[in-house]
């Protein structure tokens, strides 16, 4: 079985991801430091794949604690790297936190295997686009100015990796473009589990609804979108984390070599009033909301054209707006029953 070193393996995407490598044959091992996930997350993952995955804590800013995972872990065939700071409006408030934490995690992890033969699958970020001046955007959209820290990190990182392959390293990269996952795995064992207060829309919108919220702000409705809230591309995590896999197999195929990067989104855009209303369809359950003002670094509106993931990846999204809310609904009432 192929090693796949999987950074942010307790967390949201990883966890998914985990799954996923599991049932395409290859054997995780599973870094996190616990700053934003939860230890229990092993037990839950245990539950779907019935063993327990390799796991470490491990800083990766620490680069003394990298190259001794490098040492103890030196035969991986695949570094999936999930694990950065996420959260736009936390990043224009503290940038310097961002830099540090992304920037010192990528090249520590990178520096560590450095010489080895590692298929590269970066968590980027449709975030580099910033408001794209064609929709949907495609991944020859020009990369803009970041609008936020945590923006530019991601468009810095993609430069890092370009360079490091453009000198001639033994790595192959895919960097990932996510826009906006949401929802939760089927068995809802596993799913998004924010430390403190949301700084996504789904989790607090299933938080508000369940009662650990008293509203949900509506962060502006006055954007330039039909109904004045800002549209986002809404993917749900399964379908994102069999994307992984999916990179890993096209780098495994010789042909194959040097970067590439690829939009993951269905398509198709969803604005934060139509999310609500598809959360209260899909769960019956009414949403207390109100309007609040736009929060610095946000985009208008981003949905990404998918046909190159489509026709390269193989890979195109199954599940719909409704399955992400019944999902992250199914996990929310889990884990109020069952805390982690």
């Amino acid at each position: 079985m192929k090693k796949i070193l999987v950074t942010g393996g307790l967390g949201f995407i990883g966890s998914h991801t985990v799954v996923e490598l599991i049932a395409a044959g290859y054997e995780p091992i599973l870094i996190d430091d616990l700053s934003n996930s939860s230890i229990k997350i092993l037990d839950q993952l245990e539950k779907i794949i019935g063993k327990k995955p390799v796991f470490h804590q491990l800083d990766l800013c620490d680069e003394a604690a990298v190259k001794s995972l490098a040492a103890l872990v030196p035969d991986v065939d695949g570094i999936i790297h999930f694990a950065a700071l996420k959260a736009v409006g936390e990043s224009v408030a503290v940038p310097l936190k961002y830099y540090r934490n992304n920037f010192y995690s990528l090249i520590n992890l990178l520096n560590s295997y450095y010489g080895k033969k590692i298929n590269f699958v970066f968590s980027s970020s449709c975030t580099v686009y910033g408001q794209p001046d064609n929709l949907p955007v495609t991944e020859n959209e020009p990369v803009k100015p970041a609008q936020s820290p945590y923006g530019n990190t991601k468009q810095v990182a993609e430069e890092i990796l370009k360079d490091m392959v453009a000198s001639g390293t033994n790595y192959k990269v895919c960097s990932l473009r996510y826009f906006n996952p949401v929802g939760a795995h089927e068995s809802a064992l596993i799913g998004e589990l924010p430390i403190g207060v949301p700084q996504n829309l789904v989790p607090f919108i299933t938080q508000t609804a369940i009662g650990k919220r008293e509203k949900l702000t509506v962060h502006g409705d006055t954007y330039n979108t039909p109904d004045g809230s800002a549209v986002r591309d809404y993917i749900h995590v399964v379908d994102l984390a069999k994307a992984h896999v999916k990179a890993l197999q096209l780098m495994e195929d010789e042909s194959f070599t040097g970067y590439d990067v690829f939009n993951l989104g269905t398509g198709k855009g969803s604005s934060v009033l139509e999310v609500i209303n598809a959360f209260e369809s899909a769960t019956g359950e009414k949403l207390n909301y109100v309007i609040g003002p736009k929060r610095d670094g946000d985009v208008e509106q981003v949905w990404g054209d998918v046909k190159k993931s489509s026709e390269k990846l193989g890979w195109k999204t199954e599940l719909d707006l409704d399955t992400m809310m019944s999902s992250a609904w199914a996990w929310e009432k889990y884990i109020n029953q069952n805390p982690l």
